[in-house]
């Protein structure tokens, strides 16, 4: 393929995060890596994520990624919209805001991140959904759908 993206939802939207902002840190000495090869998404989409790792943003996946007590400097590394840059790629973001599981702000952070660095972001913020945008069904879901194909259209990723 020409273009590969990356998509990731809640906890899989850090993960999805987290490969668009340390592409350039990926490990290819392992044996039987893939070398030669970029590992920079040219997009990512990313629904309900948790993005940062500051307190008060989301307790539960911070510990169940660094533990209890984290060493100096992973709740930074892991912050994804502390790490966006102009080289990042363009990421798509979709959130409810009735989200009692990851808060808004999650996504709101990392879509101010990327407009700060000039790149082609979206968020779309729907009236409502929750987390897990009721259970993949109705007009949330719809709405993230049909608005991240024409996000894809308008960078040149869909034609």
């Amino acid at each position: 393929p020409k273009k590969v993206g990356i998509i990731g939802f809640s906890a899989g939207g850090h993960l999805a995060s987290t490969a668009t902002v340390h592409f350039e840190t990926v490990e290819t000495r392992a044996p039987n890596a893939v070398t030669g090869q970029s590992s920079r998404p040219d997009f990512s989409i990313l629904i309900y994520p948790v993005i940062s790792m500051e307190e008060g943003v989301h307790r539960g996946s911070k510990k169940n990624l660094m533990g209890e007590t984290p060493a100096a400097g992973l709740p930074d590394y892991f912050s994804s919209q502390k790490h966006v840059t102009a080289a990042t790629p363009p990421a798509f973001l979709a959130h409810a805001l009735d989200d009692k599981v990851v808060p808004i702000e999650n996504s709101r952070m990392f879509y101010e991140a990327q407009k700060k660095a000039g790149l082609p972001t979206r968020l779309v913020e729907l009236p409502n959904g929750g987390h897990g945008l009721n259970g993949y069904k109705g007009p949330s879901w719809e709405k993230w759908q049909a608005e991240s194909l024409l996000w894809l259209k308008e960078i040149k990723v869909l034609p």
